[in-house]
């Protein structure tokens, strides 16, 4: 029996399992009685990485339970979790609805944006708040995990949400289609790049406070590290969304979120 090694973002966790992608995606988002739902988003490391960890940890293809039923998860770790994979090992990102559908997302290449302009992220593990900057994604992830700055964090991943026109202007009219609470506060904390000219970042929300919407993501999701490490998983284009991935899509329409 295959054991896979997954990294949760929400929470964040090392765990192994039984169950693939899509069947572990499905079981995170909807439980065994299928009452239960919620979104979830998590990484496949490697099979390489895998192996190693489980020889390190002394564990068996069983999961430590010889002649039992598949273990639909084992958790082997929940503290500083990300800063301990190297980004290497994270080789696909899953992105699950509610319902339990899967959207998976390989590692491509990076290209940043023509012109400057604003921008919204998330940021999932291993600490959430949102923010806005000026910085591109590249430029933002080296400085946040720049172990020199004052503010710092080893390792990050995060998402950049869609700002539409207010991306090059904070007084933008026409912007009711983003689903994103207190948009006046919003503004206002774009409005700050213009009134002080030296600042990069500022703090929408502290923290995560519902699943996000999966419609609002712009490009794609970031993971990087001290050092330099980067790696961009970029979304299909809406066309591919509207026809490949139509299921998935329909069902993160479906969701509200913030």
């Amino acid at each position: 029996m295959k054991t896979y090694l997954y990294m949760t973002l929400l929470p964040e966790a090392l765990v192994a399992s039984h169950l693939n992608p899509e069947d572990y995606g499905a079981y995170l988002a909807t439980g065994t009685q299928k009452r239960a739902r919620g979104q979830a988003i998590f990484f496949k490391l490697t099979d390489g990485y895998a192996e190693q960890q489980f020889a390190r940890l002394g564990i068996g293809s069983d999961l430590g339970q010889p002649g039992g039923p598949a273990r639909r998860s084992s958790y082997l770790s929940i503290y500083r979790v990300l800063e301990q994979v190297p980004l290497t090992a994270l080789e696909s990102l899953h992105l699950i609805t509610e319902d339990g559908r899967n959207l998976t997302l390989k590692p491509g290449t990076y290209e940043s944006d023509a012109a400057p302009r604003m921008h919204l992220y998330q940021e999932f593990c291993p600490v959430t708040p949102r923010v806005v900057s000026t910085l591109d994604p590249k430029v933002f992830a080296a400085r946040i995990t720049d172990l020199s700055q004052k503010v710092s964090l080893p390792a990050i991943v995060f998402a950049e949400l869609k700002l539409e026109r207010l991306a090059e202007n904070a007084d933008a009219p026409d912007v009711d289609n983003l689903p994103y609470p207190n948009m006046p506060h919003l503004r206002d904390c774009l409005r700050e790049f213009y009134t002080k000219p030296g600042k990069s970042t500022k703090t929408v929300i502290r923290f995560l406070q519902q699943d996000v919407l999966y419609r609002t993501l712009r490009k794609g999701f970031y993971a990087a590290s001290a050092g330099g490490g980067f790696v961009y998983f970029p979304m299909p284009s809406k066309d591919e969304l509207e026809t490949t991935y139509y299921h998935w899509w329909r069902s993160a329409h479906s969701t509200f979120g913030g």
